[in-house]
């Protein structure tokens, strides 16, 4: 039995797509355990995982890059945000090292401190990334802007000046908060993106190709372990089973971004249009809407059996959802607010699963026009789908992370590359 260690912030999106893998390692008799956030720790014993809250500093995340003005700058306000808490987690991945004994460490991509811990304890240990990998590659554009792919000269061009601006911009923002906590461990400094994410031992990225883009050069630390769709066990409500008509599924974020627009323009869009329409608005109160004739709307129900019967989804590119909508096969309108959402909506449009509307474009008349076309493009969906269902997410994970146990086990403690 190994024992494995997980440090993730107190985020939805990035734990909920770790859970069926902590599960998997459970069933296969290692010990796992797990620190996060004071929600998130109640649902995880609810699981049977073990988990703990983090320290009283960072238990807890109220985002603020919804106020930025721009999606980058969104980007960085949120990434601000996770740099702010990196001091913090230093000290607090070194108490639970010393009271759990763990063989391998689990950390979330926007833990920079416990990063930093993790790497100076000696320990094999990965990142975990529920999201697009932003490492930089000659078969895809660099990460940060949303670009479409594009091999021509002019492309080239423009992926070298965007680079610099994009990826230079992450790497000099990660750099300002995790250096000189670096410097303290006497570790050395980091200098680009490529740098903070193959410090780890193991690079656990949950999505795979054809949703990512194709890459003849992925670092051989980098492993690509499909899609983590995990959602919380709840009972769906009596009134899904009378919808009649083609379900068109809304989706809010579940870490507040002020993405209420989406629901507001969906209740405009679908007021006389022959769907039943489902909306959940996750961190945004659902009493402050008005609900047309065949638009349910709930903070929060299952996606699993509404996606089984959905023409399309709506939603604001997250990865989580959109990841979900796909491996059922149902086509996506990814409208990007910001985060990650740029890079998550390009991905839509290029694997033609579904269309990317803008957010300065979201009105009624074109979110109906845009939920014909996704609809017309579910066998992009259904392309992904396939993909997805060849690849066992959890199982592959865990084999993943138990070949870095053993590996620690081994005579000469050879890292898995």
């Amino acid at each position: 039995m190994a024992v494995f260690l997980a440090y993730v912030e107190p985020v939805p999106g990035r734990l909920y797509p770790l859970i069926s893998t902590f599960q998997e390692l459970v069933r296969r008799g290692h010990r796992v355990t797990v620190r996060t956030g004071t929600k998130e720790v109640e649902l995880l014993r609810s699981l049977g995982i073990e988990a703990e809250p983090l320290a009283a500093e960072i238990v807890d995340f109220e985002p603020q890059d919804w106020r930025a003005r721009t999606r980058f700058g969104a980007l960085l306000a949120g990434l601000g945000q996770f740099g702010e808490r990196a001091r913090f987690q230093i000290p607090d991945l070194q108490r639970a090292i010393k009271l759990e004994h763990p063989d391998v460490l689990l950390v979330d991509e926007t833990s920079w401190g416990a990063a930093a811990a993790a790497e100076r304890s000696g320990l094999p240990w990965a990142f975990c990334v529920p999201s697009p990998v932003p490492l930089p590659s000659r078969d895809a554009p660099p990460f940060g802007l949303g670009l479409p792919p594009r091999n021509d000269t002019v492309g080239r061009v423009r992926d070298a000046i965007a680079s610099r601006v994009a990826l230079g911009s992450l790497a000099r923002l990660i750099a300002s908060h995790a250096n000189p906590l670096r410097r303290e461990l006497g570790l050395t400094p980091l200098r680009t993106v490529a740098d903070f994410y193959l410090a780890a031992t193991l690079v656990l990225a949950y999505t795979a190709e054809p949703f990512e883009y194709p890459r003849s050069d992925w670092p051989a630390k980098v492993r690509l372990v499909g899609p983590g769709v995990w959602e919380p066990p709840t009972t769906p409500p009596a009134w899904l089973d009378d919808l009649e008509g083609p379900v068109v599924l809304v989706n809010c974020s579940t870490l507040f971004q002020n993405d209420s627009r989406i629901v507001e323009v969906a209740c405009a869009a679908f007021e006389d249009q022959p769907f039943d329409v489902i909306i959940t608005t996750a961190d945004i109160d659902p009493s402050g809407f008005r609900a047309p004739v065949r638009v349910h709307i709930e903070r929060f129900i299952p996606h699993s059996p509404v996606l089984d019967r959905s023409a399309c989804v709506v939603c604001h590119a997250g990865m989580g959802i959109t990841q979900k909508a796909l491996a059922h096969g149902v086509p996506v309108v990814a409208i990007p607010f910001g985060r990650d959402q740029p890079e998550v909506a390009r991905r839509v449009e290029t694997a033609h699963a579904g269309v990317r509307l803008p957010t300065r474009k979201l009105r009624p008349d074109r979110l109906r026009t845009a939920v014909q076309t996704a609809i017309e493009m579910r066998p992009g969906a259904e392309r992904i789908a396939r993909a997805f269902a060849k690849i066992d997410t959890p199982k592959l994970a865990a084999s993943a992370l138990e070949e870095l146990a053993a590996a620690r086990s081994s005579p000469d403690s050879r890292p898995v590359a």
